[in-house]
């Protein structure tokens, strides 16, 4: 099978981004940075792209230049076990970000993340929709998702 690698386009900050996501996620590591050759596209020796993994998979950030913006239709999703994980990542990836609702957030770097309670999930598959649309209901409220509000808006449904 193919590998297929998530590849992000940052202009001129591929390094500061693949550092500072590193920081953030316990098993972060980057595997290896391109530099410019005399070809270009930018500058001999400046950074092209960095090869980067979070949580076991390979991204790839690239120094493409301006023009292309992140939004919102692309999001990278965290999948959360704890209230605790969910504040961690939440704090760190909003850091000089802007928080939204449901659990989304833009991180400094202008990428949409989602920093989400695994419990949610389990919640909404319930087979009990009344019970499940009481997750969503409390969901669409909430900035940061909180499991102990999230189980129980589905406990009192």
């Amino acid at each position: 099978m193919k590998d297929v690698t998530t590849f992000l386009w940052f202009d001129g900050k591929a390094m500061d981004a693949a550092e500072h996501y590193t920081s953030i996620f316990e098993d972060g590591k980057i595997l290896e940075v391109t530099e410019n050759g005399s070809a270009g596209p930018g500058e001999p020796g400046s950074v092209l792209t960095v090869d980067f993994e979070l949580a076991g998979r390979r991204y790839i950030a690239l120094n493409g230049g301006s023009g292309d913006a992140f939004n919102t239709s692309v999001s990278l999703m965290v999948h959360c076990d704890t209230a605790e994980e969910v504040d961690y990542f939440w704090e760190r990836l909003s850091e000089g970000g802007e928080k939204g609702p449901c659990g989304w957030l833009k991180d400094k770097f202008g990428l949409s993340w989602q920093v989400t309670p695994t419990l949610m999930f389990e919640l909404q598959k319930d087979p009990n929709q009344v019970k499940a649309q009481a997750v969503v209901a409390a969901m669409l409220r909430m900035g940061k998702l909180d499991p102990a509000e999230l189980q129980a808006a589905f406990d009192a449904a």
